[in-house]
């Protein structure tokens, strides 16, 4: 990946960060320090911050011909590909966990507790993990169940 960010920035194409401190835009962040390359100093220039969310940024960034990082399930479910496609993948760095806690019932007590317990066991039970398996679009998986029990 940190290969992939640094050719972009030597030919100075366009890329165009969501700019919105999400999750993404963090772990974006984290990914160019890797790099060693100022971004900040870029700003304006072939790095774009658009301040927007996932579908938005994708939208402009087909729109501008540049690079994004996109999580996967939005960018399986994004219509408006244009020529854009998947530059790169499979690399630890871009691993995005997802997770699932039952909020403390003692510290909120007008939570359904037994609702939120039979949630998580459901979730991270085999019946629960075959489902997010199975959930495609396109006939693309979006997301990879892994809970450990």
């Amino acid at each position: 990946m940190t290969v992939a960010l640094q050719k972009i920035a030597a030919l100075q194409v366009p890329f165009l960060s969501r700019g919105d401190d999400s999750g993404t835009h963090k772990a974006e962040k984290k990914l160019w320090t890797a790099t060693g390359i100022d971004v900040a100093a870029a700003s304006g220039s072939w790095y774009r911050e658009a301040g927007l969310g996932m579908g938005a940024t994708l939208m402009m960034s087909t729109a501008m011909n540049a690079y994004t990082l996109s999580d996967r399930a939005t960018w399986i479910s994004f219509a408006r590909k244009g020529n854009q496609d998947v530059l790169f993948s499979d690399d630890w760095r871009l691993f995005n966990q997802y997770g699932v806690i039952a909020v403390n019932p003692a510290r909120h007590p007008h939570v359904n507790a037994l609702g939120a317990e039979r949630f998580v066991d459901w979730i991270t039970g085999p019946k629960g993990q075959a489902e997010i398996a199975a959930f495609k679009i396109g006939g693309e998986q979006l997301f990879f169940p892994n809970a450990t029990r």
